[in-house]
């Protein structure tokens, strides 16, 4: 009979279904083309975490087509119609192969008992025809073909070899009369088409749809189109009505069907890696997320977040954030952000704490520029002061041995650092180290003992003589010192620029070089000190050599042995060698006669007007200050008895070294007072470079004081009256 309702109430895993009643009426045909969500039951904590898509499309040609069906999970859920949004696969774990995805034809979950469903097992690349392992509620088929035909309810799951196994499909075989169907997929803002269908469409006049009990439309033959909301409780159902040939009406209801509206894109979770970073090194951030095939046109940015502060240029297109270093700054908050631009959906990931792993500092080596053994004073010293291992922010300090303050300190990101200290002095060696400190403690370097090579200082020299006279002869010591110089020294000894001889100083300090004098010694001398790091001459120290005389020659003008009384006799005195100003003395029998100086060197003369008395040995002597030297005797032979009156000047006192002989002559008993005698009458000249000087007539005079008690004391103090004070050299007689 047509139109019996049945009624009843079915029970399936233990869960109560909704009463319904069905009618077998003839059924629509047509609106294959709508996608329908089925039957989700309830998943574990895992399963819900990675959900997937099971793709394929339904266009009257498996092979050139996809749908997306639900992926339900084994177990037991309420006998309602769900409509599920699934998430597309998302990455997979690193080596782990991609999921199978399971095709029904045609493409609905739902069917009518005594229809059958094609199973259809597509991997990663393609539709498996062969090698295909099926399961039903968890177990497994023999079947092995790329194909499963099936009438029975369930889940229903397949894996290819290029895959890992799908998630389940619930394949339900309903004996309703009237269902409810829905295009598939529904993501949020996205339009679902809602299909009411009967077993005998031609039956229906009219189909009415609802949502939570409320009408939404009535339509005779015509689906409609809804936008559910996301997170959408909502329940939906439909009623077909019709009349009977023999009158009134009938109406039909569908199960209740909930629609889960699914993101278009789940929010996104926010990894880095390495998950653990270590400071000082990149980190890549990404902000995962997926969008199922079907919504490829959909594009999505991305802006990653460190704690209210946006990283980067902001909003990218990559999913991927790479951090070129990053620092350990105890645990901060990371999060990103997804969107796309039409329609405008963002998503917040939840916030992720990343702690940067510190490496502590290790091997801590001080170095120096230029190295150790080559640093000359004045130069800039480079202290380098690294690490071989830490990370983050490392504070570098210098230090010298026995100094409580550092040199200095730096704070930067990198393995080393540099102090430079400029123009080093000898003071400045010494034992130095470095420490680095990463907030781990401060680790320190050994310790290097940094010298420094000394330029020498001018030298000075020092010339030591036996006596504060220098005489040739002696030995003197030319002694050299630089006062600064890293040793060996060498030190160099010059006379007038002429290299006299060298001598080293291996431990730095002084070098000597003695010196047997000679006359030709006179002169400058200097001295230089070289260590390989600059070479310094002394200032010029003057020698004056002092050259004894030697023993002088008498000469008597006329040379004649024998003279007559009256004539004037020259007695000329000359030492070869000696330095001036030279002495010389006269005698006559060893009496002095009288004395004259040659203040530049040569000879000297000594006028005589001849007596009877003259006639004798003559001999002179000189002296410079360094010993007295005597002439050989020359005997002279005076004739004529009558003395020639050459008249008398009295003169004055000759000079005191008149009354004394030179110290290595004798001295006889003074002579009894004679008349004056002079050589007024006896000119000479004398030679100066190259011109020749006439001197007037000198008048050398010698006046003998008696003894005190001398009864011709009295006498002769009348007689040189007035002349007491005059030079005898100003004495001049007239003719």
């Amino acid at each position: 009979m047509l139109g019996n309702l049945q009624r009843g109430i079915f029970r399936e895993a233990g869960h109560s279904l909704r009463h319904f009643s069905g009618r077998r009426e003839p059924v629509e045909r047509g609106h294959q083309h709508l996608k329908l969500h089925i039957g989700q039951p309830r998943t574990t904590d895992r399963e819900a975490a990675t959900l997937t898509f099971c793709e394929h499309r339904w266009d009257r040609s498996l092979a050139f087509g996809e749908t997306v069906f639900p992926c339900p999970r084994p177990g037991s859920a309420p006998m309602l119609l769900w409509l599920l949004l699934i998430l597309a696969p998302g990455r997979q774990p690193a080596g782990a192969l991609p999921k199978a995805l399971l095709l029904l034809k045609p493409p609905w979950s739902t069917a009518f008992k005594g229809e059958t469903v094609t199973l259809f097992c597509k991997d990663h690349h393609s539709l498996a025809w062969e090698y295909v392992s099926w399961y039903h509620n968890e177990t497994p088929l023999r079947k092995q073909s790329g194909k499963l035909q099936i009438s029975k309810s369930g889940h229903y799951r397949c894996k290819t070899q290029r895959s890992s196994l799908s998630d389940p499909v619930h394949v339900q075989f309903l004996s309703d009369w009237l269902v409810l169907q829905a295009s598939h997929p529904a993501f949020e803002r996205d339009k679902v088409v809602l299909r009411c269908r009967g077993k005998e469409e031609e039956d229906i006049m009219e189909r009415t749809y609802y949502k939570n009990e409320e009408k939404i439309r009535s339509s005779y033959n015509s689906d409609i189109i809804v936008y559910p909301a996301f997170n959408d409780d909502s329940t939906y159902h439909c009623t077909a009505s019709g009349t009977y040939i023999l009158g009134g009406s009938w109406t039909e209801t569908s199960r209740p069907l909930k629609i889960q509206v699914q993101e278009l894109f789940p929010s996104p979770v926010l990894t880095a890696s390495p998950s653990w970073p270590i400071e000082g090194s990149p980190m890549t951030l990404t902000c995962e997320t997926w969008l199922p095939p079907q919504t490829s046109h959909t594009r999505l940015q991305f802006c990653f977040f460190k704690e209210h502060q946006a990283l980067g240029a902001g909003w990218s297109n990559s999913p991927e954030l790479q951090i070129p270093t990053t620092w350990s700054e105890g645990a901060a908050s990371y999060w990103c952000q997804a969107r796309t631009v039409i329609p405008r959906i963002l998503k917040t990931s939840p916030r992720s704490q990343i702690r940067v792993h510190r490496v502590p500092v290790s091997d801590v080596n001080l170095e120096t520029q230029p190295p150790v053994g080559q640093l000359i004073e004045g130069e800039d010293l480079v202290l380098i002061c690294s690490v071989a291992a830490g990370t983050g922010t490392v504070t570098f300090s210098w230090h010298r041995e026995g100094s409580e303050r550092s040199l200095g300190r730096k704070t930067q990101n990198a393995l080393s650092a540099e102090l430079r200290i400029a123009s080093v002095r000898e003071q400045d060696a010494g034992r130095y180290y470095c420490a680095a400190d990463n907030m781990d403690g401060p680790v320190l370097s050994k310790r290097i003992r940094i010298t420094l090579r000394v330029p020498v200082s001018p030298p000075v020299l020092t010339i030591r003589r036996p006596r504060s006279q220098a005489v040739e002869g002696d030995v003197v010591e030319l002694h050299c010192e630089a006062q600064r110089g890293s040793p060996p020294i060498l030190y160099r000894f010059y006379h007038e620029d002429v290299p006299l001889g060298s001598s080293s100083a291996p431990s730095g300090g002084e070098a000597s070089l003695n010196l047997s004098l000679t006359a030709e010694h006179s002169g400058n001398y200097s001295c230089e000190a070289n260590n390989s790091l600059g070479v310094q001459r002394s200032k010029m120290v003057s020698l004056s050599i002092t050259v004894p005389v030697s023993h002088p020659v008498l000469t008597l003008n006329p040379d004649v042995a024998q003279a007559m009384v009256g004539d004037v006799l020259e007695l000329r005195c000359e030492a070869q060698r000696g330095s001036p100003p030279i002495l010389y003395w006269f005698y006559h029998e060893d009496v002095i006669l009288g004395n004259t100086s040659a203040p530049f060197g040569g000879g000297a003369s000594f006028n005589l007007s001849l007596t009877t008395e003259h006639s004798g040995n003559y001999s002179c002597g000189a002296d410079n200050g360094l010993g007295a030297q005597s002439s050989k005797m020359v005997s002279l032979n005076i004739t004529g008895a009558i003395p020639r009156n050459i008249g008398s000047v009295p003169g004055p006192d000759p000079p005191t070294q008149a009354l004394h002989g030179p110290p290595s002559l004798s001295r006889p008993a003074l002579m009894e007072l004679q008349p004056l005698y002079s050589n007024a009458h006896s000119p000479r000249t004398h030679q100066k470079g190259e011109v020749f000087h006439q001197e007037p007539a000198i008048v050398y005079s010698e006046v003998k004081r008696a003894d005190p008690d001398d009864p011709a004391r009295q006498d002769r103090e009348e007689a040189t009256e007035g002349y007491e004070n005059v030079p005898c050299a100003s004495l001049a007689l007239d003719h």
